[in-house]
């Protein structure tokens, strides 16, 4: 069908797809663990208000219980996958150039699984006693 024929309007054309066909998913996805976000860093901000003052033996004792842990590694694996939706959408609104955005693109990701492989662990550790 070419250009001419298609009676639909500009918005017509592209509901539900962006240029790349992914832009209304990503903008599904980053407003969606954005949602998230909120109720879990409500979690978080009330469990570091409970544990204000308290022994390092205290912490660990909250942090061995599995539903706790369990919420802050969600808490942990949402706001990386959040924050490489931004920095992506950053990288490819700004960087300049081809190899730079995927280069910026590649960095961007191993940042993320490496942010969250540490922190992952640092919880689990402390979680586990280690």
């Amino acid at each position: 069908m070419s250009k001419s024929s298609d009676m639909r309007t500009p918005l017509g054309r592209v509901r539900g797809l962006g240029a790349a066909r992914e832009g209304t998913g990503h903008f599904w996805q980053s407003r969606v663990t954005g949602l998230a976000l909120v109720f879990l860093t409500l979690f978080v901000v009330g469990l570091l208000v409970s544990l204000n003052g308290a022994s390092y033996a205290d912490v660990r004792a909250a942090l061995a219980n599995p539903l706790v842990s369990l919420v802050l590694l969600v808490t942990i694996v949402t706001g990386l996958y959040h924050m490489r939706l931004g920095m992506q959408e950053i990288i490819l609104d700004y960087a300049h150039g081809e190899f730079s955005k995927y280069l910026l693109l590649i960095l961007n990701t191993f940042f993320s699984v490496a942010v969250g492989a540490v922190s992952a662990f640092a919880l689990l550790k402390i979680a586990f006693g280690g």
